[in-house]
């Protein structure tokens, strides 16, 4: 159906190969190929890293939280500019979530200083997302701001695999970092995820929670390593599968290099559309920041038919999306939260568009986007 589409999976034999031998090995519940992950990811994310392979990004979410101890009564500050499993998961521990809207027209991220004008003696926890791969540019200020007041910190990094702030990885400024493995990432599994510490109680909290708060796991009762397990606290079923983690390992190594596309294709895109009414936001990104370059936003230009525009590259046989549609807008949430309270977030919502990035993406590809996405203009 599509000529250019939104997202293409980065696979080739390694990932065959990688779940052939799982189904070979007789073993696909959580076990040594996901220990194996996640040691790769820990050393990729840093020497202070200890990791855990999840079920989703969204799981890593919601353990993160509950590890912290978020709960009724409590605030929690998330951005307003962001997939609503921050708001859910918030939701979801018993917490009020508050929203802290976009810097700028140009960085969509959050800043230190609204944060800090929405603390309050409730607030229990912040996530910060690192929008479609580029790091929150206050990262550090924010962290140092959370440590002052005894506020989790938790970094949503489901766009940003790789990214860093001044060479720190992204994902190991927080208290936790959550990370998304979602068939559209950029380290793609289909469904899975990774929570990331440098705390050990947390790490043993967040341990607990991913299997039913159980002592060993089944790979140990299988291995001989225990007869049985007691259960010390309520848990969750958040555990990965085998044939994601080997999956992972190979889509980690790939990585890098994927990144490297993604940041060349962006840059094409800036290239065609420089003359042009249509925007593409962090022009302003500081050197300290590393990007991943998960999605390409634009802002269309004010007074577009957003919808004739889509329509328009539909036909063309040009996918695109929206990342995000605000909160406010969603039946769930009706009355809850307020475009008003976030006015920069609300013209970005209402101009965004979302067009195609994949690291095997060709120039001619980006070429043919960005000559219909013009013409659909005129």
């Amino acid at each position: 159906m599509w000529n250019v589409q939104l997202f293409k999976l980065n696979y080739d034999e390694r990932e065959a190969a990688a779940v052939s031998d799982v189904l070979a090995s007789g073993w696909i519940a959580m076990g040594e190929r996901i220990i194996k992950f996640e040691s790769e990811f820990e050393l990729f994310l840093g020497p202070e890293a200890r990791c855990l392979g999840v079920a989703n990004g969204t799981a890593a979410l919601h353990m993160a939280l509950l590890a912290l101890g978020v709960g009724p009564g409590d605030e929690v500050i998330i951005p307003s500019l962001t997939f609503v499993a921050d708001v859910n998961t918030v939701l979801l521990s018993g917490a009020k979530p508050v929203l802290s809207d976009c810097t700028s027209l140009d960085d969509w991220n959050v800043s230190a200083a609204e944060i800090e004008r929405l603390i309050t003696p409730e607030t229990k926890a912040v996530i910060i997302v690192h929008y479609a791969g580029f790091p929150c540019a206050d990262t550090a200020a924010i962290a140092a701001l959370c440590a002052r007041r005894n506020i989790g910190l938790v970094e949503d990094v489901a766009h940003a695999p790789g990214a860093s702030v001044s060479g720190k990885t992204c994902g190991t400024w927080g208290d936790v970092g959550c990370f998304s493995f979602f068939a559209n990432k950029n380290l793609s599994v289909g469904e899975g995820g990774m929570v990331s510490t440098s705390d050990d109680g947390l790490y043993a909290k967040l341990r607990s929670l991913r299997s039913h708060g159980m002592t060993t796991l089944t790979l140990d009762r299988h291995s001989g390593r225990a007869i049985s397990y007691d259960v010390v606290e309520p848990g969750l079923n958040y555990r990965m599968d085998e044939m994601r983690g080997a999956i992972g390992s190979v889509q980690l190594d790939k990585l890098p290099s994927g990144n490297d596309a993604r940041a060349t294709l962006t840059n094409r895109y800036r290239l065609n559309l420089i003359a042009s009414d249509i925007s593409i936001p962090f022009c302003g990104q500081p050197e300290h920041a590393k990007a991943a370059y998960h999605i390409l936003p634009v802002l269309l230009p004010y007074g577009t038919d957003r919808v004739a525009v889509i329509n328009s590259l539909k036909a063309k046989g040009i996918q695109t999306s929206i990342h995000y549609p605000p909160f406010w807008n969603f039946t769930a949430f009706k009355g809850q939260f307020f475009k008003t309270d976030c006015p920069v977030t609300a013209e970005i919502c209402d101009r965004e568009l979302t067009l195609p990035l994949f690291p095997t993406m060709t120039v001619e590809e980006v070429d043919l986007v960005t000559c219909a996405l013009l013409e659909a203009l005129l």
